[in-house]
């Protein structure tokens, strides 16, 4: 059974979601959820359903990147993870840190990698006249959101949508590719999935 660790930093709906997937015949487990921010709506869901939390503030670090994922990591290492699930953390992590867990590390973002890396993905999708957007899921590297993407859900762009009516829509996307991509990655697959 492999063990995953799901990165936050607010609400939790994509830890929810992966959690949840991650019962019965699934080759998986959450073995911890792990926030930068104290008191992340996400910790106490993750409590909720028994899954172990632990905080590790950036604040406390005073802009040392560096102590504070060495403190990360010391709060990983011992629940042994096999993969670490990026779900709405909001830290760009150093080359170090995505060393440390090199090929293991999974992110979700909200838009059709390439296009739109880094924020406000869905303001930039209305304002480029685009018909679609919506998510992907990829490999982390040191590359910002450059990592291979391994899945892609789209929705379309409708006339008059706001990034909030947009970004709605593709949540629920998310919670939806981000458990198949899971799966099959925990299961040894690199193929697109495309929902």
């Amino acid at each position: 059974m492999k063990r995953v660790a799901i990165l936050i930093s607010g609400g939790g709906s994509n830890m929810v979601a992966l959690a949840k997937s991650m019962t019965g015949d699934h080759p998986a487990r959450p073995c911890l959820v792990l926030s930068n921010v104290p008191g992340a709506g996400g910790l106490a869901k993750a409590a909720e359903m028994g899954i172990p939390t632990a905080v590790v503030d950036h604040r406390d670090f005073k802009g040392d990147r560096e102590a504070f994922e060495r403190a990360m990591i010391a709060a990983i290492d011992p629940h042994a993870p096999d993969v670490i699930a990026m779900a709405g953390f909001m830290r760009i992590l150093t080359p170090a840190f995505i060393g440390h867990y090199a090929g293991r590390m999974l992110n979700i973002h909200p838009s059709l990698l390439p296009k739109y890396r880094g924020l406000n993905t869905h303001l930039r999708a209305i304002e480029a006249g685009d018909a679609e957007a919506g998510c992907s899921v990829h490999e982390v590297t040191a590359e910002l959101d450059g990592g291979p993407v391994l899945g892609q859900a789209r929705v379309p762009v409708q006339p008059g949508d706001t990034p909030e009516t947009l970004a709605a829509r593709i949540l629920a996307c998310e919670h939806a590719l981000y458990p198949a991509v899971l799966r099959r990655f925990v299961e040894g697959e690199r193929g697109f999935l495309s929902l």
